[in-house]
Formats: structure tokens, C-alpha cells, sequence
């Protein structure tokens, strides 16, 4: 198990710096000049050179690599452009608010959808996986905005049950940060479930037909027994990878459900500060989002022998 475990993470270190480069690379291709952004138009031009030495934009590509990396490798992500705060600690925090909202979506899509795909497996072709598969499609393909606006709409202007907009924190007041965050959650939360029953039906259908279940059959166990003890260890594998690709997908692009709710979380804060060329704090949520994708599938890849151990023979 430690020999795997030390493979998997030697393979996120190249990782990591493939990531990092093109990072770097791209965030300078985005047209335009942050320093004749944050002075106008008309700058005088003696303040734009100014300005363009001050943040490191005058030096070539590859300085301004080696400046950037090195200041990464001891924690500094330098300076957001527009509002002077330190990028680490604007990132951090903006990510601690979009966490909330992905890891109890997802966790509670998984306690849902999981049972239910095995299930809609079991009774394959018949009214309760008609039924499941339809409403999974359905939730699959309404676009995760549309279903905010649509929870907006009845829960917040109709029935004014929960605040429609503005954001608490659950640090400040417990309860009404709950009630900020529960129409967030409860869109990630639907629009998952039909992913992951779907997936769920799939791997378990395909564990179903395996020889070893015909024999658990054969012996004469309960269906139940066959689907907890037997079909749902292996089929959970598959699951798992696509929660960890998920979480991964969520963390880093759950922007327009917090654009809707007005939530002020990670996936906001990267559109915000891509229309304002803010360099540092592109760099710096892009290279957290990296960062939250690789240590991600890492955690999938270590978890991954506890339903399959044939993994740790290969």
C-alpha cells in the first residue's frame, strides 16, 4: 500500500508543474494590458511604464516565471491588482465558501443517488428504473442556472422562504448562512443526483452479470444480501472515480450557480477578476483549482483498494 500511494504522488509532482506552466502561459495570452486597465486610457505614459515595472510586466516570459514560481514555492501568490488584498488569503477564503456548497451537494447526491442506481440496476427495464433513469435524464439535462432560477422563483419570490439574495457567512450567524446557502446546495444537489445514478445503474449492471453473483444466487441468498454484500462493493468503484471528478469539476467551476445566488465564492471570484485582468489572482485560482483536481483524484486513487484490491497487485 505505501509503495502505491508513493507512485501516485511522484505522478502528481509533473503533474503539478505541467499544470503550472500552462497556467502561466495562457494568463498571458488574455489580450489586454492590466496596467492600462487599472489606469485608463488616456494614463500618461510615463506612469504606464511605471506601473508595468512595479508589477514585473516589463521583464520577459521566463523571468517572470522564475519570480512567480519561486514566490509560490514559499506561499506568496503576490498581490490582487485591483483591491491590494494577498491572493492566498483572497483565494482561501473564497474557497472555503464554495467547499460549503460542493462537499454537502455532493455528499448528499451520493447518499441518494447511490442506493438509488443500484436499485433501478435490480429492477432493470421495469417501472422503477423507467422511473429513475427518466427522472435522472431529466435532472441531467436542465442546466444547473435555469434550475436556480427556477428554486429562485418558487422558494424565493413565491413562497419567501429563503433570502433571494446577499450572502452570510455560517461563521457570523449559523442560520441564516444555512438559509443563504440551502437553494445553492439544493441545485448541485439535483443536478448530481442524475449523474450519479446513472453511473451507478451502469457499473452495477455490469457487476450484476458476473459469474460470482450468479453464484451468491445460487446458494440461495436474498436479493438483498447479494446487492449490499456482493454487487455493491465492486460496483461502487466506477461511482467513486466519477465523485472525485465531480468534486474536482465543482470546486473549480461552480461559478454560475454562485453568479445566480450571489454567493461570493471561488468560481465568481475567477470571472471577476478574468474581466478585470487581474493577473495574480487568475494565477492564483487557476493554480488552486489545479491543485484541488490533483489532490482530488490522489485521495480517489489511495481510497480506490478498499473496492478493488486487485488494484495494489498491478
Amino acid at each position: 500500500m505505501l509503495r502505491f500511494a508513493l507512485a501516485r504522488l511522484v505522478m502528481a509532482i509533473p503533474t503539478l508543474l505541467i499544470v503550472a506552466v500552462a497556467v502561466f502561459v495562457l494568463i498571458r495570452l488574455i489580450p489586454g494590458d492590466p496596467a492600462q486597465l487599472l489606469l485608463g486610457d488616456l494614463a500618461d505614459p510615463i506612469r504606464l511604464a511605471d506601473l508595468r515595472a512595479q508589477l514585473g510586466l516589463d521583464k520577459s516570459w521566463p523571468v517572470q516565471f522564475g519570480i512567480w514560481s519561486s514566490h509560490v514555492l514559499g506561499g506568496d501568490l503576490g498581490v490582487s491588482i485591483t483591491t491590494g488584498e494577498p491572493v492566498l488569503q483572497l483565494v482561501m477564503s473564497r474557497f472555503l465558501v464554495s467547499a460549503q456548497i460542493v462537499l454537502v451537494a455532493v455528499f448528499f447526491a451520493t447518499l441518494v443517488a447511490v442506493p438509488a442506481g443500484m436499485i433501478a440496476a435490480w429492477k432493470q427495464n421495469r417501472l422503477p428504473d423507467l422511473m429513475l433513469v427518466g427522472t435522472a435524464t431529466l435532472l441531467v439535462s436542465i442546466p444547473t442556472f435555469w434550475l436556480g432560477l427556477l428554486l429562485l422563483l418558487f422558494f424565493g419570490l413565491k413562497l419567501e422562504w429563503l433570502p433571494v439574495v446577499g450572502y452570510v457567512s455560517v461563521m457570523n450567524d449559523w442560520k441564516s448562512g444555512l438559509l443563504y446557502l440551502l437553494m445553492p446546495i439544493l441545485t448541485l444537489f439535483l443536478h448530481e443526483i442524475g449523474v450519479l445514478i446513472r453511473m451507478a445503474r451502469a457499473s452495477t449492471l455490469e457487476v450484476l452479470r458476473l459469474d460470482y453473483i450468479t453464484h451468491a444466487r445460487a446458494k440461495g441468498l436474498s436479493e438483498r444480501a447479494v446487492l449490499i454484500h456482493h454487487a455493491f462493493r465492486n460496483s461502487f468503484g466506477p461511482t467513486w472515480t466519477l465523485i472525485g471528478l465531480v468534486l474536482g469539476n465543482l470546486l473549480g467551476g461552480v461559478a454560475v450557480v454562485e453568479t445566480v445566488f450571489t454567493i461570493p465564492g471561488l468560481g465568481r471570484l475567477l470571472v471577476d477578476a478574468i474581466f478585470a485582468r487581474d493577473y495574480p489572482v487568475i494565477q492564483g485560482c487557476l493554480l488552486l483549482v489545479a491543485v484541488i483536481y490533483v489532490v482530488t483524484n490522489l485521495v480517489i486513487d489511495l481510497c480506490y483498494p478498499i473496492f478493488d484490491p486487485r488494484v495494489l497487485a498491478e
